[in-house]
């Protein structure tokens, strides 16, 4: 599906709770009430969502990202993410990866004749590949490392304690008073 906003992803009435567990299970809730719909059957598993353009739109409601990190997705592939959706889920630790309609369609056609296909995410080399068919996607070089080392956006500044500090005691050298 396209255009799939926030509150489809976790309804508003699942949002009482201030920590990021427990959401998983309100994932789609009202979607998956029904039968049909795709994670109720077990032939599609897995820690990839694939899922149609304009993923996350709606509200800024980082509890989108929680439950779908609870459910135990790792990464959100579409052709087009919300942007306050996109940030929501880099900063929780969610790959958010943005391919071509192109390669969208042909990866849908692809896990409905195989749903067992093997998708493979490298966000070292910032690729997406299955079959034969593989694509580069762009990561915000600050963001790929927070996922790479598992960082919060304080880990990362220690991470870089040595170059602040060399920095600014060459900055105090020449800082001088006018």
């Amino acid at each position: 599906m396209e255009n799939i906003d926030t509150d489809q992803i976790i309804p508003a009435r699942f949002l009482k709770a201030t920590t990021r567990e427990g959401f998983g299970e309100n994932l789609f809730r009202d979607w998956r009430t029904k039968h049909n719909f795709v994670l109720n059957n077990p032939t599609y598993f897995g820690k990839i969502l694939v899922t149609g353009k304009n993923f996350g739109c709606g509200s800024s409601r980082e509890h989108a990202a929680w439950a779908l990190k609870d459910y135990g997705f790792k990464a959100v592939v579409s052709s087009f993410f919300a942007d306050i959706f996109k940030s929501n889920a880099l900063n929780n630790n969610l790959l958010s990866v943005q391919v071509s309609k192109a390669f969208l369609q042909k990866l849908f056609k692809t896990i409905e004749k195989n749903p067992k296909i093997k998708v493979v995410i490298d966000l070292e080399k910032q690729t997406i590949a299955y079959n034969s068919q593989k694509q580069h996607f762009d990561i915000n070089p600050y963001k790929k490392a927070c996922l790479m080392y598992g960082y919060d956006d304080i880990d990362y500044l220690l991470s870089l304690k040595k170059e602040i500090e060399k920095f600014e005691k060459n900055r105090k050298n020449d800082f001088s008073i006018i």
